[in-house]
């Protein structure tokens, strides 16, 4: 089950982090996002954002070296940012203890690395560098995907965004 939305382009970091606010506004009580983009795309910039708006205080590390970091959400519930950059195998994430974790949200970072020992998504992220900004897609990956998407733009959240479509 795959639906893309329509790509937009994010003019800067701003943007970008408009974007997050927008995702985090719209959030399903559960999910999983996967974020695709090559070095210095803004991933890290939209997870950080992401968790900034559902009101993590504090420094919000990118887990680039870390792993995985763990964070309480204003309603109490927890989010794990992940970027997953530096394993070598997907078996290497047994030893973060991740099958034991529940979290409300996952943001995972290079996921592809990630093989099998990740949830399923319900939303793809792929951001691209174009210029000084970043080109964007949204895709649903599964039902409640596809309602998240369906929200932000009930909500009027994409078309603030410059479409590429």
């Amino acid at each position: 089950m795959s639906r893309p939305a329509a790509g937009f382009f994010l003019d800067d970091s701003a943007a970008t982090e408009a974007l997050g606010r927008a995702l985090a506004a719209t959030r399903p009580q559960q999910a999983v996002v996967f974020l695709h983009g090559e070095l210095g795309a803004g991933k890290s910039t939209l997870a950080r954002a992401m968790l900034r708006a559902l009101g993590v205080h504090g420094t919000i590390r990118s887990p680039t070296y870390t792993l995985v970091e763990d964070y309480t959400l204003a309603d109490g519930s927890r989010a794990l940012h992940l970027d997953l950059y530096r394993i070598g195998a997907p078996g290497e994430l047994e030893f973060l203890g991740l099958a034991e974790a529940d979290p409300a949200l996952w943001l995972v970072e290079w996921p592809e690395r990630g093989g099998d020992g990740l949830p399923p998504a319900d939303l793809r992220v792929r951001l691209g560098i174009e210029g000084g900004g970043r080109q964007v897609g949204l895709e649903a990956l599964s039902p409640v995907g596809q309602a998240w998407i369906a929200r932000l733009e009930e909500a009027g959240w994409l078309r603030t965004f410059s479409s590429v479509n």
